[in-house]
C-alpha cells in the first residue's frame, strides 16, 4: 500500500505557496499527497509536478461538484456539459501530473438534497455522463474514483451495494469506487462487510476516523477494515481525508464547526503512524 494525505487538511486550493508543506510530507512518511482543487483554471502543473519529484512524493488528485454541476439531466442541458467540460480538465490535469486516480463525489453537487429519492432517469444521465468520460480516462491513463457519500451530504449514492450498480450499468475498467470510511461508518453496517461488498470495484481509499479527526482515536474498526483489504487483494493508495476548519469552503459544505486536533499537521502526521501499525 502507499499512504497518502489530503492536502484539504490545509487548502482548497493547492498551489506554489503550499510547496513548503511538501518536504514535511515526505519526511512524517507518507508516499504522496492527494491534490485538491475545485477549479483548474491557472492550475501550474508543470511546477507542481516539480516540485513533487524534488519532494521524492508521487500524488492522486481529488475534487468535486459544487454548486448547480451534476450528472443527473438530460444530455445538452447546461449544467450537465458544463459539470462533463469541468470533468475533463480534472482528468486532464491528473494525466498531465501523472496522477494514476482522480477522485471525489461525480454525481451531483455535493449538499444538493432535493427531498426525494433519486429518479431511474437520474440514475440512467448519471450512467451515461460517466460512460462518455472514458475516452478522456483512457487517454489520460487515469481511473476515475466515485464517492458515495452519506446520507446528509447526497441523496443520489450512499452505499457500497449501489456504487457496484453504478459500476456495472458504467462498465468500464477505470470507473469504479472511492471508498470512504467516514461516510460508510454512518451509511453501513458494517463497513469491513462493505469493502467486501464493493470489491474489485475499489480503485481508491479514503481513511477517515468517524469525526474526520486523527485516524486511531475513534470508532471505525480499522484492523478489521485493513484486514479485508487484504483479503480483497487492495495493495494501493490509503489517503487520509479530513478538513482544516479554517478553510470556509470546506468548513461550511462539511460541516467542520471545530477543530477536529490541536493542529491539522496531527491528523496528518500522528494519522499516518497509526495506519501503518496496521
Amino acid at each position: 500500500m502507499k499512504f497518502g494525505i489530503n492536502t484539504l487538511l490545509w487548502t482548497a486550493a493547492f498551489g506554489e505557496e503550499h510547496f513548503p508543506l511538501l518536504d514535511r510530507i515526505k519526511a512524517a512518511g507518507f508516499d504522496g499527497v492527494e491534490i485538491a482543487r475545485f477549479s483548474f483554471d491557472g492550475f501550474p502543473i508543470a511546477k507542481v509536478r516539480r516540485a513533487l519529484a524534488d519532494s521524492g512524493l508521487e500524488c492522486t488528485v481529488c475534487t468535486a461538484l459544487s454548486g448547480n454541476q451534476t450528472l443527473l439531466t438530460p444530455p445538452g442541458e447546461a449544467a450537465r456539459e458544463a459539470t462533463l467540460k469541468f470533468l475533463r480538465e480534472a482528468i486532464d490535469a491528473s494525466g498531465e501530473l501523472g496522477a494514476p486516480v482522480l477522485a471525489g463525489p461525480f454525481c451531483s453537487a455535493v449538499g444538493y438534497l432535493p427531498g426525494r429519492r433519486r429518479t431511474q432517469e437520474e440514475w440512467n444521465y448519471c450512467a451515461e455522463g460517466l460512460l462518455s468520460l472514458a475516452p478522456a480516462l483512457d487517454a489520460a491513463r487515469v481511473n476515475l474514483a466515485v464517492e458515495p457519500l452519506n446520507r446528509f451530504e447526497t441523496f443520489f449514492l450512499n452505499t457500497a451495494a449501489d456504487a457496484v450498480k453504478l459500476c456495472e450499468v458504467a462498465p468500464h475498467p477505470r470507473i469504479g469506487v472511492l471508498f470512504d470510511t467516514f461516510h460508510f461508518n454512518i451509511e453501513e453496517k458494517s463497513i469491513p462487510a462493505s469493502v467486501a461488498t464493493a470489491g474489485k470495484h475499489i480503485l481508491h481509499f479514503h481513511a477517515s476516523e468517524n469525526d474526520r479527526g486523527t485516524p486511531g482515536t475513534g470508532h471505525v474498526p480499522w484492523a478489521e477494515t485493513f484486514h479485508a483489504l487484504r483479503v480483497l487483494g487492495y495493495d494501493d493508495w490509503v489517503v487520509i481525508e479530513s478538513f482544516g476548519s479554517g478553510i470556509p469552503e470546506i468548513a461550511a459544505a462539511t460541516s467542520i464547526w471545530r477543530d477536529l486536533a490541536a493542529t491539522p499537521d496531527d491528523i496528518a502526521f500522528e494519522g499516518v503512524k497509526f495506519l501503518k501499525t496496521l
